[in-house]
C-alpha cells in the first residue's frame, strides 16, 4: 500500500534530495494521516454513541487531535517548500522543524491526559464497558494505527521529514494506549481484575518519553545540534580524494532544515604550490562536493610548509603531545616564524565541543614547547571541533 501510494503521489520519488520531491513526500504523508484519522474518530464517534463506550468515545477525541497534529504537518511541510525571499535568503526548512516541535508538545499533551485518567482510574476504579463492538473497533484501530506508524516512518525516513517521523511515534504511542485499553478489558473479563489505571499510567510513562524525546530531538535541531557524522566522514573523504588537499579542519554544517545544508571547510595546501592550480582544485572540489551530496559548499585554502623537515618534525613531537595528553585534542596552521631573540611557534589547537581544562592544557603545552628548545614562544588559538 506505502509503495503504491509513492508511485502514485510522488512524482520522481527516487530523488529524495531535490525539495519539489521532498514536498511531495510531506504532502503526501500528511494527507494520509488526516484522512486515516478523521475516518478511525468518525467511527469511533458513531461506534461510542450506539454502544454509550466512554472509552471508544475518547479515543474517537484523540483520534481528532491526531487528525490535527497531521494539519500542522501538512500546513508546516507546504510553508518548508516557499522560496527564498528577501527576508529569509537561506529559505523556510526550519518550518518543519517547528512542525515536528508541534506534534511534540501533542504527545506530551495526550501522555499527561493519559497520566490523569490513569491516577483518576485507580482512585476510582470502575468496570470498563466490555462488548464484541468496542472490541472490534479497538482491535481495527490498532491495526490502523500501526500500518500508519509504518508509513509515516518509511516517507519520513526517505526525507529525513522530522515531522513525519515525529508523528511516526504519535501513532506508535496511540497503538500502544488503545491496546492497553483492549488488554484492561480482557483481564477484567477473565479474572474480573480493575487495573485500567494501573496499565494507564504505564502506558502515560510510555508516550511522555516518546514525547520528551520528540521535542528534545527538535529543539537541539533548532538550537544546533551536533552535525550528522555520516555527512562529516563523507565530507572530508571527498576533500582529501584530491592529491593537492593535506588536510581538512574547521568543518562546519550550517543547517536551515532538512535538505538545505550549508557547508563550510578549511583546506591545507602546500606553500610551494601554483597558486592558480590550487584555485582550480578548490573550485572543482566545491562543485563535486556539492553536485555529490547536494549540497553548497565553501573551501578556505590554508597554505602550510611540507618541505622543511625540521618544521615538520616539531609539528609530529607536539601532535605526539597533543595525542598523549587527549586522544581527542588536533592542531593545524602549524608554522614556525625565527627571529632574533625567539622564534615564534604558531598553530591552532582544536579542542572538542564542551571541553574543561583549557588552561591547564595550555600550561602544560607551553612548558612542553619551551622544554624543546628555549628559545621557542607559543602562539596557539584554541580553536572548537563543531562535528
Amino acid at each position: 500500500m506505502t509503495r503504491w501510494l509513492i508511485r502514485r503521489f510522488v512524482p520522481n520519488a527516487e530523488n529524495t534530495e531535490n525539495l519539489a520531491v521532498r514536498g511531495a513526500y510531506g504532502t503526501l504523508g500528511a494527507t494520509v494521516g488526516i484522512c486515516v484519522n478523521a475516518l478511525l474518530a468518525a467511527v469511533k464517534f458513531l461506534m461510542g454513541l450506539l454502544s454509550g463506550s466512554l472509552a471508544v468515545m475518547a479515543d474517537a477525541v484523540n483520534n481528532l487531535s491526531d487528525a490535527a497534529g497531521s494539519v500542522v504537518a501538512l500546513v508546516t511541510t507546504r510553508m518548508a517548500q516557499k522560496p527564498v525571499d528577501e527576508d529569509h535568503p537561506f529559505g523556510h526548512g526550519r518550518m518543519e522543524y517547528l512542525g515536528s516541535l508541534a506534534v511534540g508538545v501533542l504527545i506530551l499533551v495526550m501522555a499527561i491526559s493519559l497520566l490523569k485518567d490513569g491516577i483518576a482510574a485507580i482512585l476510582a476504579p470502575t468496570p470498563l464497558d466490555v462488548s464484541v463492538l468496542v472490541g472490534v473497533v479497538l482491535i481495527l484501530s490498532i491495526g490502523l494505527k500501526g500500518w500508519l506508524y509504518f508509513f509515516y516512518r518509511k516517507v519520513g525516513s526517505l526525507t529525513d521529514n522530522s515531522t513525519l517521523l515525529a508523528a511516526a511515534k504519535d501513532s506508535l504511542s496511540d497503538c500502544i494506549a488503545t491496546a492497553a485499553v483492549v488488554i484492561s478489558m480482557v483481564l477484567q473479563e477473565i479474572f474480573g481484575w480493575l487495573i485500567d489505571g494501573w496499565i494507564g499510567i504505564i502506558v502515560a510513562l510510555i508516550v511522555l518519553k516518546a514525547g520528551v524525546d520528540v521535542c528534545r530531538t527538535t529543539v537541539d535541531s533548532l538550537l544546533g545540534g551536533k552535525p550528522d557524522p555520516e555527512k562529516i566522514r563523507r565530507i572530508k573523504e571527498l576533500m582529501l580524494s584530491y592529491d593537492g588537499i593535506l588536510g581538512v579542519h574547521d568543518l562546519v554544517l550550517h543547517d536551515y532544515g532538512p535538505g538545505r545544508c550549508l557547508a563550510s571547510a578549511h583546506a591545507e595546501v602546500s606553500v610551494e604550490g601554483d597558486l592558480l592550480e590550487i584555485h582550480e582544485m578548490i573550485d572543482d572540489a566545491e562543485r563535486h562536493i556539492a553536485r555529490e551530496m547536494n549540497m553548497p559548499i565553501c573551501i578556505h585554502m590554508d597554505p602550510i610548509v611540507t618541505d622543511d623537515e625540521a618544521v615538520n618534525e616539531l609539528r609530529r613531537s607536539i601532535e605526539g603531545f597533543l595525542r598523549q595528553t587527549d586522544p581527542c585534542l588536533s592542531l593545524h596552521d602549524f608554522r614556525v616564524v625565527p627571529g632574533q631573540e625567539h622564534t615564534n611557534v604558531i598553530f591552532d589547537c582544536v579542542l572538542p565541543a564542551g571541553y574543561r581544562g583549557k588552561e591547564q592544557l595550555h600550561r602544560a603545552l607551553t612548558a612542553y614547547v619551551t622544554g624543546l628548545d628555549s628559545r621557542y614562544r607559543l602562539v596557539v588559538v584554541y580553536d572548537t571541533d563543531f562535528t
